[in-house]
């Protein structure tokens, strides 16, 4: 990628560190008025402990991806190809150099494919692996025709199965190609795709992961209302003043909600001629990660390794969050969301 004058650097985002930290608590002060706590707003909080930043990477396919119109990708999520998997072991590499654990979530079908060493490295390395289904299915369907692209080109693999069986087997599945191809158990789970309301109202699919035996769950997706191209500084407010309301939580049920914190790499770049820059993109990832610096809580980034490759080759957006905890001061941590939900639970 051509990176012109306008894209900040990491060096650069990092010298407007001091500013950007106090207008986030300027930002942070608005937000909740006078007296109101963060954990009066819902936040997870541990005053006496390091924030946790985690950087999390969906393995899939992206449609539109690398170039706009490509849409197959919907019926081969799960086929990785070769400079994907790269990235993923750079990018887990960078993470690991810092003293660091990157969070994946895997799909069945990528343990189909006849080399899978990439991944079995990455596990040496200690990073975590979790579920992210078998194809990609959308575990709020209630309709087979809404499942996945994979199953309206191929009806018969789902013949005869409702949509509550085919969700459970796609999961099910997952975890035995996990522990066959690469000898590991998945670490969590993550939905494919992600909803505003997470799976509140959805008892039935918290039971069903709980059944599974998954403790927590990556499923909510909080919309940012957010200028299109060129952010301006409202909407760098905005997206800094979300992440109070986007910490792990415990539903009901006992199952931990493990927000995807807004914005990832497709709200932000998956447009065709209105994006952000990259340097936008590091700008929020800064502020955010700053904010939770400050308020000992909690950001899960979402990235889409299928898509970071494209828009961020030198891996800038890692390496500034690397950067910032280890500036900390040890007043935060790399993490992988297993320890974001142990903190949520207790």
């Amino acid at each position: 990628m051509n990176q012109d004058s306008l894209h900040l650097t990491r060096r650069g985002v990092l010298a407007a560190g001091a500013a950007a930290a106090g207008h986030v608590a300027f930002c942070s002060a608005r937000q909740f008025g006078q007296g109101q706590s963060l954990a009066a707003a819902g936040a997870t909080t541990a005053p006496d402990k390091p924030a946790l930043i985690a950087m999390t990477m969906d393995l899939e396919m992206s449609m539109h991806y690398p170039q706009w119109g490509l849409t197959e990708w919907n019926y081969e999520k799960g086929n990785l190809t070769e400079p994907v998997k790269q990235y993923v072991v750079e990018a887990c590499r960078r993470i690991k150099a810092t003293g660091g654990v990157a969070q994946l979530f895997v799909l069945g079908r990528t343990l189909e494919q006849e080399n899978v060493d990439w991944l079995k490295e990455v596990v040496r390395e200690g990073h975590a692996i979790g579920n992210h289904t078998y194809d990609h299915v959308n575990v709020w369907a209630t309709r087979t025709e809404d499942l996945q692209y994979r199953f309206t080109r191929a009806p018969w693999l789902i013949h005869g199965k409702s949509v509550p069986e085919v969700i459970r087997e796609n999961i099910r599945l997952t975890d035995l190609a996990m522990q066959t191809r690469i000898g590991a158990r998945p670490v969590g789970f993550r939905t494919p795709g992600g909803s505003a309301q997470g799976l509140h109202g959805r008892p039935d699919l918290q039971q069903l992961l709980l059944q599974l035996g998954f403790r927590w769950v990556s499923s909510l997706a909080a919309h940012v209302p957010v200028s299109p191209e060129n952010p301006t500084a409202a909407d760098f407010d905005a997206v800094v003043q979300a992440q109070a309301a986007n910490q792990p939580f415990v539903y009901p049920s006992g199952l931990i909600e493990v927000p995807m914190s807004p914005l990832g790499d497709v709200a932000s770049f998956r447009r065709k001629d209105k994006k952000w820059k990259l340097a936008d993109f590091l700008t929020m990832l800064e502020r955010n990660v700053r904010w939770a610096i400050d308020h000992r809580a909690t950001f899960d980034l979402l990235t889409h390794p299928s898509i970071m490759a494209i828009e961020d080759p030198e891996f800038q957006a890692f390496d500034l969050i690397c950067d910032l905890v280890q500036q900390s001061g040890g007043q935060a941590a790399i993490a992988g969301l297993e320890t974001l939900a142990a903190r949520a639970k207790a």
